[in-house]
């Protein structure tokens, strides 16, 4: 009887002494991994963050979601090849206010006018649609070489419809010209009604706009006088001075081929520009912005965007 109770208390004293043992491995045991979890977390949300902030990821030209336009609709692309850096919504037809004074100066061009020719601004002038205001006071006598300057510099309305009605044939043959212009340059989206942009049934699309900005440019009239960034001009024998209504042809940044602006209600803001980014013709067209400034941002947004592609791949080589 002693022997099986003193066996009874040993097996008794084992088993409470390894309780704590394994309680204690255990703990151990959860504390090691509760140490571990935080640091793989960590590690998840580093690598995270650095992929998804990645620059050379930001600057590629094929993830055009890190380019926000405030445009409505905009086109990029390589007037060299044709390729298209970037589009958004590039086939809605919208109202292009004065972008539609480029079309008027290859009409006037093409014709072959005496540039010297003096011309004058009349009743049939003064916007009577948008009610807009002019320095050009009607009885104003230029020559056409000036009236096309002011018309592509400074968007004078007055300006591009003077040189509409001494086309041969009138205002009527004039608008005709335009639309068989458009026709001959393939633009299926481009309508005009008249040659100043002040009517909102003056429309196109971002990629025919392209195709009209790529012919301006052949036209070295309308290169320099789209980008000259001011001038002065004799009104009613007074020295006056008119500027350019794109800002960015004077910026030391920019090395601009061609520019128009445009705006009225219906068409917002306006921009078309050639110019050189990373030493490529480029081809720019922005319609319908909103905001004083928004299409110089995003015209800005562009150059940035593109500039920052072509250092992502010279680092990538």
């Amino acid at each position: 009887m002693k022997k099986v109770l003193l066996m009874l208390l040993l097996a008794a004293t084992v088993g409470v002494g390894a309780t704590p043992t394994q309680a204690e491995a255990a703990t151990k045991k959860k504390k090691a991994t509760a140490a571990k979890a935080p640091r793989v977390t960590m590690q998840i949300t580093a690598r995270h963050k650095v992929r998804a902030h990645s620059p050379r990821r930001a600057a590629s030209l094929d993830d055009a979601q890190h380019l926000a336009l405030q445009s409505s609709a905009a086109l990029v692309l390589d007037q060299a090849t044709g390729a298209v850096l970037f589009e958004k919504n590039p086939n809605v037809v919208l109202p292009i206010a004065s972008i539609t004074k480029l079309m008027t100066a290859m009409v006037v061009l093409d014709a072959k006018p005496d540039l010297t020719e003096t011309l004058a601004i009349g009743e049939e002038d003064v916007d009577v649609l948008k009610g807009t205001r002019s320095r050009l006071k009607v009885g104003t006598h230029l020559a056409r070489e000036e009236m096309l300057r002011l018309a592509l510099m400074s968007s004078e309305n007055r300006a591009a419809s003077a040189l509409s009605r001494h086309y041969p044939g009138g205002r009527e043959a004039f608008v005709a010209a335009m639309n068989q212009k458009a026709q001959l340059l393939g633009l299926v989206d481009t309508r005009f009604q008249d040659p100043t942009g002040l009517t909102a049934a003056n429309v196109s699309s971002p990629r025919d706009l392209a195709k009209m900005v790529d012919a301006a440019h052949r036209y070295p009239l309308i290169r320099e006088f789209s980008t000259t960034s001011e001038g002065e001009f004799s009104i009613a024998g007074r020295a006056q001075q008119f500027r350019n209504t794109n800002t960015l042809v004077k910026s030391p940044t920019w090395e601009i081929g061609l520019s128009k602006t445009g705006y009225i209600n219906e068409a917002g803001k306006c921009l078309v520009m050639q110019a050189w980014l990373n030493n490529k013709p480029t081809i720019i067209v922005l319609l319908d912005s909103w905001g004083k400034m928004t299409r110089i941002g995003d015209a800005n947004r562009i150059k940035r965007w593109v500039e920052s592609a072509s250092l992502a791949r010279a680092s990538a080589g």
